[in-house]
């Protein structure tokens, strides 16, 4: 598809049966040749998708079985294989929950676009908001936090965040949570990005509360507020209380479509209705995608230059959190973060 350009996509992946068929069918649709996924203990069904996917050589797949994330040494084992095993060009680093978007044509002819030196773009993630209901997510799904809707709580699931895509390089270091990547030879492109990332952190009640126990499981300390105050909530034996309270019922959802915070997107769930088989699942077909090129004007670049600078921001101040707590708890045994909490 497209552009001469190889693109790998790495995954660290637990228990994301909801999502992950399609989050691999479109993916591999819009021009990703190989899906990297390391598998951490998952036990709802998401194993048995990966390895039909497996099967047919487009996910090579990682089995982890220890109890606790080692995200970023895992995520750069993953972005090392895509350079040395599958020749790849790019790297694409992601959750199941991220849906990557291109700017152009494809994955691969949107980062065709980029000039060398330029090796390191970033992308600002456009969250979508949880809506009530009990059916497939992406139909529920269709309104997102407007770029500059007002955030003022660092810790929040809905805070945009960067995250990073690279040409590929057997050096590569790619920084926790896939924020960032060092050691490779190429500099960053930061004033303007080939790519969308469309969030799904928050699908439904069940979803939640079994994500953030399992995050809670898997970390030795907890440090992020969003999850601490998910702890809290399980301490408290009301495991779906986070969710309730953020949930957007129709009544939130018009007034944040009418004072601008709301953005109504329905590109994934036109996408993956394109890529639906006649038994509801999904289908591997390019043919059925078309991305259009997307014009962007000065001030969108100056916009999402900014989100850049203040996702740079949010990350300093829990990298501070972090150290605030390791100081506090001298001693306590070695933090890990999650790719997919």
């Amino acid at each position: 598809m497209g552009a001469d350009v190889r693109l790998a996509l790495t995954l660290l992946v637990r228990d994301e049966v909801d999502i992950i068929d399609a989050f691999l069918a479109y993916h591999l649709s819009a021009g990703v040749d190989v899906v990297i996924a390391t598998d951490h203990r998952s036990q709802d069904g998401t194993t048995e998708v990966l390895e039909s996917y497996a099967e047919r050589r487009l996910v090579h797949l990682i089995r982890r079985d220890d109890e606790q994330i080692q995200q970023s040494r895992w995520v750069t084992e993953m972005a090392r294989l895509a350079a040395t095993e599958h020749g790849a060009d790019w790297v694409i680093h992601s959750d199941a929950d991220e849906f990557w978007w291109p700017r152009e044509r494809s994955l691969p002819d949107a980062l065709a676009a980029i000039p060398e030196p330029y090796g390191i773009v970033y992308t600002i993630s456009r969250v979508f908001v949880p809506r009530p209901g009990s059916g497939w997510f992406a139909d529920r799904m269709t309104a997102r936090l407007a770029p500059t809707a007002p955030i003022n709580d660092v810790a929040t699931p809905y805070r945009h965040v960067a995250k990073v895509a690279h040409r590929a390089d057997a050096e590569a270091v790619v920084r926790q949570g896939n924020h960032g990547v060092i050691g490779i030879p190429y500099r960053d492109l930061r004033a303007w990005s080939p790519l969308e990332l469309l969030h799904f952190p928050l699908r439904s009640r069940e979803q939640v509360s079994g994500k953030h126990e399992r995050t809670l499981s898997a970390w030795s300390v907890n440090l992020r507020g969003d999850l601490a105050r998910a702890r809290q909530t399980h301490a408290e034996g009301r495991p779906a209380a986070f969710y309730d309270r953020v949930v957007v019922d129709d009544d939130a959802l018009l007034r944040g479509l009418v004072d601008g915070s709301l953005v109504e997107d329905t590109r994934l769930r036109n996408a993956l209705r394109r890529l639906r088989d006649d038994s509801g699942g999904f289908l591997v077909a390019p043919e059925r995608l078309r991305f259009a090129s997307v014009y962007y004007d000065e001030m969108s670049r100056a916009v999402e230059h900014a989100l850049l600078a203040e996702a740079d921001g949010v990350r300093l101040q829990r990298r501070a959190d972090e150290l605030a707590v390791r100081v506090a708890q001298r001693g306590a045994a070695p933090v890990y973060g999650s790719a997919h909490a």
